[in-house]
């Protein structure tokens, strides 16, 4: 069932949306050169622990972080690990939430490690850009199928391809609710959106194939042909006043 949000409710979203925003503020910093995955994950709980949060991550069906750090290929859900050591050149999806008073926030987005090739900057930027082409989309009386539309107009025009196994969600009082919302598709289908609704829209794009595996840990998802994938996530409500992203500083 696709549930609209109170404006009361919305607010309680953007406190935690906040807090999403400082994670993602701290752990870039902590993406560096030399630094491990579990060193930006520690940055992340520090930041849960300091604004009185709780991550919605940690303990979600066994995950065992507030963070999940995807390198390179891997597309999400990678598992942060002290044998993980980031390297010039490397680029990295930080993808985290937090829970203020039973209300969630999600959001994610990639960061180069050090200086990075060209493609691989092409591929962050293309990427950034499908994201905001679909909260463009996030109006009264336009179709959840827009949202999909733009991103893979962005994407494929680019030469890029979205991952279609993994999907954007409603969200809530949980982190994944209905709706899912596809990064393809037709335009002008699905869900009319109305005021109240609060969806995470987060395009995957792959520099390759459109294809995926997931490794043996059963969390970490990755190219299927090995080349670079770049995440982007936002929690955007519909409001009177057109979309509001929540998880901005």
């Amino acid at each position: 069932m696709v549930t609209r949000k109170s404006a009361a409710q919305i607010a309680l979203m953007r406190r935690a949306g906040k807090v999403v925003a400082e994670m993602h503020e701290v752990c870039t910093r902590a993406a560096r050169p030399g630094a491990t995955t579990l060193d930006v994950d520690r940055a992340a709980r520090e930041v849960i622990a300091k604004r009185g949060a709780r991550s919605n991550f940690l303990g979600y069906h066994g995950f065992p972080a507030v963070v999940c750090t995807s390198p390179n290929d891997v597309i999400v859900h990678g598992i942060p690990s002290a044998d993980v050591v980031l390297a010039d050149g490397d680029i990295l999806s930080i993808d985290c939430g937090a829970i203020i008073e039973g209300w969630h926030a999600d959001a994610a987005l990639t960061v180069p490690i050090g200086e990075i090739d060209a493609e691989s900057q092409r591929l962050i930027d293309v990427t950034r850009q499908s994201l905001e082409a679909a909260i463009d989309q996030v109006v009264e009386g336009h179709r959840l199928g827009d949202i999909g539309a733009a991103v893979e107009g962005i994407a494929e025009a680019a030469g890029f391809t979205v991952v279609r196994e993994y999907v954007g969600h409603g969200i809530g009082t949980a982190m994944h609710e209905d709706p899912q919302v596809p990064n393809y598709g037709p335009a002008g289908r699905g869900l009319r959106l109305k005021p109240g609704h609060v969806l995470a829209i987060e395009p995957m794009v792959n520099a390759g194939s459109a294809g995926t595996e997931t490794l043996a840990d059963g969390w970490t998802v990755v190219t299927r042909d090995h080349r670079r994938s770049a995440h982007f996530e936002h929690t955007i409500a519909v409001t009177d006043d057109g979309p509001e992203v929540l998880t901005l500083p």
